[in-house]
């Protein structure tokens, strides 16, 4: 195939792709029909959209994609028992995990319980000291004082910790992959336990535990009882779904697109008060809720006090919200020196390694257990290979796993402990977590590998960068923007258009701070339109760049909207260029 704009080797070394011809011509039938822009008429061609039933597609209502809930097993049980323990007023425990998508799990279930007057306790383990996941201890504890525990974003491996429960019924309300047998609950819903048919797979927790209301607010309804208000919660749904980079489509996107919109409103203190610390002055996008929102969130569990981040969504004081987003804001910079550290030592392992077709791993005595997983993404970014990256500490290794697209690391993760060459291991298809003893990582490294080298001799795209077709800066205006933003939200498995802009005049380059660069580029006849590369200062893009003024180059992005002095502007965020 003929590389686009004839660019085989870009500044980043990578071969650009652009869009398959049978995508476009049914692009064409959309646009024809439709009478959209053919910019946003790729788009819908690329997920399969046909043309009638583009406009649905455009404006994606939760009524239409919301799947009846008892389509997951065991789930008439769980919300049943969860509903009883709501009117019964009995004693209640929410076990979550530390991340994003566990706070706002836990916070959904705190929201849905206070709004019929009822409180629950909240338990969220240390990462350093009790790790992921239900603990023996912790559940035996949480079981003497409580009718019924409910574990969200856990649990679904958790067999000898639930069983520590004795008694006490436990209900488990999961996404990660499951195993061969279940562990000792009363009910375990999750979309990829092994007996389900993985339709509802891309779910995050926070979702699972939205359709569980849901069904519990039926039960609430048929006995004459008030329900609590679901739509007031999507907000926490939707930044869980982008944060935990679950699938953005089917109910997903309708879960971020309303979300999205209640969030807006600023009704929930916590997201206010950390839309506020993060400067965050315009109305919120799926990348808001990404890059800055969620690593704030993430910052307490993985540098501080695990129960932060979960209490700031979940609390209903303004004066609360703002001390607890402050302290999160405080400690996502502690987290960031943290994982400056951390990544330079681990790329440089990598390095001295040398070069492997399927993975990518690191691991070292001291580093801190919370910023392995997102050092492990960011050594995943720049080899563009799966990859594990493990803090050593007392001979006990706790690492983190990121994958890339096509390639199902928390499946081989999980074989990894069945086989024993883990203490303990698992997750889903993008991201994993592993414990294992210092002296085994050498092996498990080599067997990991093995493992992922047939899907990785398989997966299409490495150092490719994928096209969607073609624009001119004239045609890159606000009221594109907003068509292609009804188009969304993009992220994982929809991802964002990325254009191209051939033989454009770099009219001006500078550097912002130390390793961003900005331009402002124009062909013959069109108004100029500013870029931003992020990073791009830190490999061979933005030098090359920065001494071209005056020079004719192809450019690659994503466009996006900025807002200064209250007027919305377009701007490329660039991910390429090559000399035209």
């Amino acid at each position: 195939m003929t590389a686009f704009l004839d660019v085989s080797a870009s500044l980043s070394g990578r071969r650009w792709i652009g869009p398959d011809p049978a995508i476009e011509r049914a692009a064409e039938a959309v646009a024809q029909e439709s009478r959209l822009p053919l910019a946003v008429a790729r788009i819908l061609a690329t997920r399969g959209v046909a043309p009638a039933d583009a406009q649905t597609f455009l404006d994606p209502r939760l009524r239409d994609l919301l799947p009846d809930p008892l389509t997951l097993r065991d789930m008439a049980i769980a919300a049943g028992r969860i509903a009883l323990a709501a009117t019964a007023r009995q004693r209640i425990a929410i076990f979550a995990d530390y991340d994003v998508d566990g706070g706002a799990s836990a916070a959904l279930l705190l929201d849905w319980f206070r709004q019929q007057g009822h409180d629950a306790t909240l338990y969220i383990p240390d990462r350093i000291d009790e790790g992921y996941g239900p603990n023996a201890p912790a559940i035996a504890a949480l079981a003497a004082n409580h009718d019924l525990i409910i574990c969200v974003d856990c649990g679904t491996l958790s067999h000898e910790a639930l069983a520590a429960a004795g008694p006490t019924d436990v209900v488990v309300l999961d996404h990660h992959q499951g195993g061969e047998t279940l562990p000792p609950a009363l009910a375990v819903v999750n979309p990829n336990r092994a007996d389900e048919d993985g339709s509802l797979g891309h779910l995050c927790a926070a979702g699972v535990v939205f359709l569980t209301l849901v069904h519990a607010n039926r039960l609430l309804r048929a006995e004459g009882r008030p329900q609590p208000d679901l739509i007031g919660l999507l907000d926490l749904v939707a930044l869980a779904t982008v944060a935990d980079v679950a699938p953005l489509v089917g109910v997903n996107r309708a879960f971020v697109r309303q979300g999205l919109v209640v969030m807006a409103r600023r009704d929930r203190p916590g997201l206010a008060a950390l839309s506020d610390v993060a400067r965050l002055d315009s109305a919120p996008t799926a990348f808001h809720l990404g890059f800055l929102l969620g690593p704030r969130i993430n910052a307490g569990g993985r540098v501080g006090r695990a129960d932060l981040g979960a209490l700031c969504l979940s609390t209903r004081d303004p004066h609360q919200a703002a001390r607890l987003a402050t302290e999160l804001d405080e400690l996502n910079r502690d987290r960031r020196a943290i994982e400056a550290a951390v990544r330079e030592e681990a790329l440089a392992q990598v390095d001295a390694r040398g070069p492997s077709d399927s993975l990518a791993w690191a691991a070292g005595d001291g580093w801190h257990p919370g910023v392995v997983g997102i050092v492990a993404a960011r050594v995943k970014e720049a080899k563009d290979l799966p990859s594990v990256v493990i803090g050593v500490e007392r001979g006990i290794g706790k690492g983190s796993a990121r994958s890339v697209a096509g390639v199902d690391l928390g499946r081989a993760i999980q074989r990894l402990a069945a086989e024993g060459l883990l203490l303990k291991g698992g997750g889903h298809a993008m991201a994993a977590g592993l414990t294992v003893e210092e002296q085994a990582i050498p092996a498990a490294m080599a067997r990991l590998s093995e493992l992922l080298s047939r899907e990785m001799a398989t997966r299409s795209g490495a150092g490719e960068l994928r096209i969607s077709g073609l624009l001119d800066p004239a045609g890159a205006d606000v009221e594109l923007l907003h068509l292609l933003e009804r188009a969304g939200p993009f992220g994982q498995a929809a991802p964002a258009p990325r254009f191209a802009f051939a033989e454009q005049l770099i009219d001006s380059a500078s550097t912002m701070g130390d390793s961003h660069l900005r331009l402002r580029f124009r062909s013959p006849g069109s108004p100029p339109l500013e870029a931003v590369a992020w990073g791009a200062m830190s490999g061979p893009l933005g030098p090359a760049l920065l001494a071209a003024k005056g020079r004719r180059f192809h450019l690659a992005g994503k466009l996006e909207l900025s807002q200064w002095g209250g007027r919305e502007r377009v701007r490329l965020r660039l991910d390429d260029a090559a000399p035209a």
